[in-house]
C-alpha cells in the first residue's frame, strides 16, 4: 500500500503534506530528512502531517517538522498551506476554522480567491541580541512568534551569504533561532531574507515576516501597525495589533501522488 502525499508552497516556502488522520505513520526524523531531500526525495523545506487534534475534537493538528527532521512549534506559511488543504479536501466546513499547532490554536480564514489569513497570536519582543556572519556583526531584536526569531535591520540584502548559518547567542536562544535580515523601504513596506533553523535559507518564512514587522515597529517606537513584506518567494501582508497579529498570503498546490512503501521503509533510519 502506497502512502499519499501533497506538495504545496506558501510564497515558495515549500512543504510535503502527509494525510495521516489517526497518526498511524511512523514519521521518524530520518524519513523527514529523506522526504525533504531535493535529490533523493520529494524536496521541501518541511513536512506537514495532517492529524486529528486530540485536544480539540473535530479539529485538525498541524504536525510540523523542519527539513532536518526536528520538530517545530509553528510555521506561518505552513499553516496557510495546511488550511487550504483542509478546505479543498472537504475536511472542514466553511472558510473560517481553527488549526492546532504546537504554539497553540490558530484561527484561519480563506477568501474566495484562495488567499489565507492566519491569526498568528501575539508577537512579543523579549530582548536584543546579535547575529554573526563571517566577520560581520548584526545587532537585532529578539521576537517570539510561538517560535524564536532575531530581526536584524540592514542596508542591503544582496551581499549576505546565507549558505552558512548565522552564529547567535545560545544563552538567548537555547533552542536555536530563525534570523531575519530586513531592509525598510517605507513605513508600510519591507524586504527580507531569512535563515531558518533546521532548514537554511528559505524563500519565505511566515512567522519570520511577522517577527520582522514587529521588530521594525519596535525599533521605531511603535507597537502596532501593518506592512507588506517582500521575500524572495513573493509578498505577504502582516498586521500587528494590540492583542494579536495576522498574516495574509497565498497557498499553492503543485502535485499529488503516492510514496512507494519500499522507499518509505528504507528511509526509516
Amino acid at each position: 500500500m502506497h502512502i499519499p502525499f501533497v506538495k504545496g508552497h506558501g510564497t515558495e516556502n515549500d512543504f510535503v503534506l502527509l494525510p495521516d488522520p489517526d497518526a498511524a505513520l511512523d514519521l521518524t526524523p530520518a524519513r523527514v530528512r529523506a522526504l525533504c531531500d531535493r535529490r533523493g526525495g520529494l524536496g521541501a523545506d518541511g513536512v506537514l502531517r495532517v492529524v486529528r487534534d486530540r485536544e480539540h475534537p473535530g479539529a485538525w493538528f498541524m504536525d510540523y517538522r523542519n527539513a532536518d527532521g526536528s520538530v517545530a512549534e509553528m510555521c506561518g506559511n505552513g499553516v496557510r498551506v495546511f488550511a487550504r488543504y483542509l478546505l479543498d479536501d472537504g475536511l472542514v466546513e466553511g472558510r473560517e476554522f481553527p488549526v492546532g499547532t504546537r504554539a497553540g490554536v490558530r484561527d484561519v480564514r480563506i477568501d474566495e480567491h484562495g488567499e489565507v489569513t492566519v491569526d498568528m497570536g501575539k508577537a512579543a519582543v523579549f530582548g536584543e541580541s546579535e547575529a554573526v556572519l563571517g566577520d560581520r556583526r548584526f545587532p537585532g531584536v529578539a521576537v517570539d512568534v510561538g517560535n524564536p526569531h532575531l530581526v536584524c535591520r540592514v542596508e542591503r540584502l544582496d551581499d549576505l551569504d546565507l549558505t552558512v548559518a548565522p552564529e547567535f547567542d545560545r544563552a538567548v536562544f537555547p533552542d536555536g533561532v530563525n534570523v531575519e535580515f530586513v531592509v525598510v523601504e517605507a513605513p508600510d513596506r519591507i524586504r527580507m531574507r531569512v535563515h531558518e533553523r533546521g532548514v537554511g535559507e528559505t524563500r519565505s518564512c511566515g512567522t519570520g515576516t511577522v517577527a520582522a514587522v514587529t521588530g521594525v515597529l519596535h525599533a521605531s517606537g511603535h507597537q502596532t501597525g501593518a506592512a507588506d513584506v517582500d521575500i524572495p518567494g513573493g509578498r505577504v501582508r502582516v498586521v500587528i495589533g494590540d492583542d494579536t497579529c495576522t498574516l495574509t498570503g497565498p497557498a499553492v498546490f503543485v502535485a499529488r501522488g503516492e510514496i512507494e512503501r519500499s522507499w518509505w521503509e528504507s528511509a526509516a533510519e
